[in-house]
């Protein structure tokens, strides 16, 4: 393993890394003559995942770090689904998901606990879920794997 993966892999274990800007001022510290772009190339070569921090902001982890999803959680999902939601619309860049009254909060709770990568997290009402997109560009990822539930 290389230098650099070696302290980049450790400074990310060591410290919250919210951005490529962060790890390249990290590794600068750390001694290392790197550049966003090689920092991206190393990131994708890693495998480093982004994932929520104990304050709910996105982090730069290993791929070892990340909580695995919980068994079952695809299966309740998937019965969550058949069972309380009527609908699934979309709006100003979100996902909406409309429930029976009372159920969104139960629906919200198993589409998070699935652990999408492309879903930044929900708000249940009564009866609508709003779902967050991580970018601008996964709201038509959301939303098909949404609505596949539904079929």
């Amino acid at each position: 393993m290389r230098v650099r993966d070696r302290k980049i892999l450790e400074v990310v274990a060591a410290e919250p890394i919210h951005t490529q800007a962060d790890l390249v001022r990290a590794l600068r510290r750390a001694g290392l003559r790197v550049s966003q772009a090689t920092v991206s190339r190393d990131i994708k070569r890693l495998g480093l995942v982004k994932a929520p921090g104990p304050n709910g902001r996105a982090r730069y982890l290993p791929p070892d770090a990340v909580p695995p999803v919980p068994p079952g959680a695809e299966a309740r999902l998937r019965r969550a689904f058949e069972e309380f939601v009527v609908g699934i619309d979309e709006g100003a860049g979100l996902v909406l998901v409309k429930t029976t009254t009372g159920s969104a909060g139960a629906v919200a709770e198993a589409i998070d606990e699935v652990q999408w990568p492309e879903v930044a997290g929900t708000v249940a009402g009564d009866n609508t879920i709003i779902v967050v997109p991580r970018r601008p560009a996964h709201r038509a990822i959301v939303r098909r794997r949404l609505t596949a539930l539904l079929e």
